[in-house]
């Protein structure tokens, strides 16, 4: 195969792989095209398979991500085609990491292919997935585990969390490209491996990890369906408001209602008489009401992205983790001119506290996260143990009708998997859903309409084990297995 050959092909695998994610949910795609990228790094020099990695990279998030020029477009302020050149940019930034995953993979490279594929590679791939979640703020999107809430790997979640399903992805393409080739020997091995892999999910997806209290509690999800285009406008808030009581007036008397993100567009301290209506609704129905709102410190002037609890008893949690570029400007000495072509509303939040009370309704303890703080499984297991249940408010309206909506579903799902608890997802326009501990969606509201979901749920108890250990068992195995293939390689060649 010449050179554009392979380049079309890697581009392509990247491509398919990107539809192994919602909403086109084929997830068997990601280990094929696995296969196809390591067949191309095999015989591959260090600098072939970083740019055979960049192409796969540039197809994966092209396909998979491209719905980001939607926000910078529509809701940003910016051309279509600077848009499209923005959102390019930081496609080919995250293409950098399957690019250097091949890169490292070939300069490891032992004399044995299926050491290769079976050790050195899977590894390699999970350790590049978990510095893309933190370098630079982090971008957790498309990692491989992700892809897999209804597969068999699935049940690995709670204990391995989602890169432990990648790594199982991974480990299968190693294996079945192993078994497929007909010069690489370790087949026996290579078969081994994938009957422990298949074993061993579906052993861990049969474990009871958490413990169902049977402390029932009734909930409402509000999803107030408000366009973003008129959202912030300041004529247009009486209308939230309306819409968002007048969907949550039949339903006082539940024990939890949430409201999505910045349900209410104005500062929580602008419109205080509606604060002292919904709290005493709350306290007359006796509900918990969970409700979006940015909120302002007098003090210093700072804002932030909060979600209030109203009732008996108020409390407040402020965003921790924010979304660069459309709550904050990351580095901003540098890109600071480039936040001002923007013009996204409430864009210079400051990040809340990382040590924050957990909020403690009547009804029972919630670990929360609001938006993208969901896709950060280590950040969520921070309310665990204490917490029954756990919350997200989102705003994925953004994205508008783009597959990003589908992907943050499918991420959260992992979530609730991950930590053996319900997660109940409240968004502006969709998709709420009611994600039950082992992933499974109960229910979820059409996108783009006013609507209210509502379920009775019961509370969990307990900590799966990665609840308890988050990343580092996998990451520390990770590493453990390269420098162990590495040094008795090297063992080998010392004694020969």
């Amino acid at each position: 195969m010449n050179i554009r050959a392979r380049a079309a092909v890697s581009t392509i695998a990247g491509a398919a792989c990107a539809l192994a994610f919602a909403p086109y949910d084929f997830p068997l795609l990601a280990p094929v095209a696995l296969v196809v990228l390591f067949y191309l790094w095999v015989r591959a020099t260090p600098r072939e398979a970083f740019r055979l990695g960049y192409l796969f990279g540039i197809g994966l998030f092209g396909v998979g991500v491209n719905w980001l020029h939607i926000s910078i477009n529509l809701f940003g302020g910016m051309g279509l085609v600077p848009a499209a050149g923005v959102t390019f940019l930081l496609i080919a930034y995250m293409a950098l990491f399957p690019a250097l995953t091949g890169y490292t993979a070939r300069k490891l490279a032992t004399s044995s292919l299926a050491l290769d594929q079976l050790l050195i590679l899977p590894a390699l791939w999970v350790l590049s997935e978990w510095v893309r979640t933190w370098l630079f703020t982090g971008f957790p999107w498309l990692h491989l585990g992700y892809s897999q809430p209804d597969t068999i790997f699935g049940g690995l979640a709670p204990l391995l969390g989602v890169f432990g399903i990648s790594w199982a992805v991974a480990l299968t393409a190693g294996a079945l490209f192993t078994l497929l080739h007909p010069g690489v020997r370790g087949k026996m091995f290579a078969a081994g491996c994938l009957l422990l892999l298949v074993t061993g999910g579906w052993l861990a997806g049969r474990v009871s990890w958490t413990l169902d209290t049977g402390a029932e509690r009734s909930i409402a999800l509000v999803q107030g369906a408000v366009p973003l285009e008129v959202k912030w406008r300041a004529e247009f808030l009486h209308q939230s408001v309306e819409r968002y009581t007048s969907l949550t007036a039949p339903h006082w008397g539940r024990n939890i209602i949430i409201w999505p993100e910045t349900a209410i567009p104005a500062f929580a301290s602008q419109v205080p008489d509606l604060l002292r209506q919904l709290t005493a609704e709350a306290v007359r129905g006796d509900s918990d009401l969970y409700v979006g709102f940015p909120t302002l410190d007098d003090y210093d002037e700072r804002y932030f992205n909060s979600l209030l609890l109203l009732g008996a008893d108020p409390q407040t949690y402020h965003k921790r983790h924010l979304v660069p570029f459309g709550e904050f400007t990351p580095l901003a000495f540098i890109l600071l001119k480039f936040s001002k072509l923007l013009n996204i509303p409430m864009s210079n939040f400051s990040p809340g506290e990382q040590a924050q009370p957990l909020l403690r309704g009547q009804h029972g303890v919630a670990g929360v996260s609001i938006c993208y703080e969901d896709t950060f499984g280590e950040e969520v297991i921070q309310a665990l143990p204490e917490a029954g249940l756990l919350i997200n408010v989102s705003n994925d309206g953004w994205f508008g009708d783009s597959a990003a909506p589908h992907q943050h579903l499918q991420m959260a799902r992992i979530r609730a998997r991950e930590t053996g608890r319900y997660l109940l997802r409240a968004t502006n326009s969709g998709i709420s859903a009611i994600i039950d501990p082992e992933g499974r969606v109960r229910a979820q509201a059409p996108q783009f309409l006013p609507f209210v979901l509502t379920d009775t749920i019961t509370l969990f108890s307990g900590m799966t084990p990665y609840a308890r250990f988050g990343n580092w068992p996998v990451i520390l195995m990770a590493i453990g297995v390269i420098l162990i293939v590495r040094l008795a390689r090297s063992g080998f060649r010392y004694s020969g």
